[in-house]
């Protein structure tokens, strides 16, 4: 209902600030999400999405694009998407939950080696009004997880950090960049999540939850493109697959942008990738106010569910509770708020078997 997600945020707000999420026992029904958004342009799309009436919005990085080692500059243009009238009518009606990509971050396709990247931190962590005791606020990397709802209808939120401890990306030759500048990084000592996040997320997989929201800023299932993407570190994502069946974590989906487009896409439990768990989808959304304008046109993506979508959007993961059965819905919604793909899954197809 409408009135539990004001109420919560009011009660999120009073003790955590605006933004400054803690888990709840309150059921989550609706999540909206996004990413890619221009902060000196209009965001027309935020209309639409309060009409959808989320109980959680997911941020998914380039959440402003600040391209800067200048702290000051990236204050600024984070003051530019506060002031921005749609997103402070998201503010007020539910919690905002967010995690970054490389130019929010503070440079294009950057990774560990940005310099700036405690200092950037820093700068996310007052935006998004993170809570002074958070541990985002004591460890390096903004990598974050809440537990939302009863037990029977829980779902966690697991936002990764794809930049702070990323190693360096390869680069394709000159003339093999059509689909992109890079090629898979073979080595396998190189890494996405860096150590202490990985032990953190093998943690959280065990948490008790009947669904898990995986966020991560770049794709994790399309693999054909070149640009950036959990496939550029091969080991990377098939450690990440592995760990989910290792641990047994029933639930997971995951929510990613970047790419400035919007697609949902899945890999099955029978492809030689993800041997023996079940169908893993992502669901894509990009960009919150600069479409790409068909410069990604017909990308090749093999796992891709229907068409991809060039144009502004959001995308929206909807429970369906009632259900002996919940029924979750993946949809990827236009500027006003029109639904341009979905994809129905029932729970219970979501579990090692």
């Amino acid at each position: 209902m409408r009135i539990n997600a004001v109420f919560l945020c009011c009660i999120w707000t009073l003790f955590n600030g605006s933004g400054g999420v803690e888990g709840s026992d309150k059921t989550i029904s609706r999540i909206a999400l996004g990413s890619c958004a221009k902060q000196n342009r209009p965001q027309p799309i935020w209309d639409a999405i309060v009409q959808s009436s989320p109980d959680l919005f997911l941020f998914l990085g380039d959440n402003i694009y600040g391209d800067t080692d200048d702290m000051a500059i990236l204050r600024a243009k984070y003051r530019e998407l506060g002031s921005q009238p749609g997103f402070q009518k998201l503010r007020a009606v539910c919690p905002i939950l967010a995690t970054w990509d490389d130019h929010d971050y503070g440079v294009n396709d950057g990774g560990a080696d940005y310099a700036r990247k405690a200092e950037s931190q820093e700068v996310f962590n007052d935006f998004f009004d993170t809570p002074k005791d958070s541990p985002r606020r004591a460890r390096p990397g903004i990598y974050d997880a809440q537990v939302f709802g009863p037990p029977g209808q829980r779902v966690q939120i697991i936002l990764l950090d794809t930049r702070y401890f990323r190693s360096p990306l390869v680069k394709r030759p000159e003339a093999d960049r059509k689909l992109g500048p890079y090629q898979p990084n073979e080595d396998p000592h190189t890494t996405i999540l860096g150590d202490s996040q990985w032990n953190w997320l093998e943690e959280q997989l065990r948490v008790p939850a009947e669904l898990r929201i995986v966020a991560s800023s770049i794709q994790v299932v399309a693999d054909e493109h070149h640009w950036e993407k959990w496939g550029n570190m091969p080991h990377e994502r098939n450690r990440l697959f592995e760990l989910i069946r290792k641990n047994e974590a029933n639930g997971v989906i995951f929510v990613s942008g970047d790419r400035h487009l919007a697609e949902i896409s899945c890999i099955e439990n029978s492809s030689s990738e993800n041997r023996g768990g079940y169908p893993l989808y992502d669901l894509t959304s990009s960009s919150l106010n600069q479409p790409s304008g068909g410069g990604n046109d017909n990308e090749p993506n093999a796992y891709r569910l229907g068409d991809n979508y060039l144009q502004v959007n959001f995308g929206a993961i909807t429970i369906d509770w009632r259900q002996t059965d919940p029924v979750v819905e993946l949809a990827i919604h236009g500027l006003e708020g029109e639904v341009v793909q979905k994809q129905a899954i029932k729970l219970s197809q979501l579990r090692h078997q």
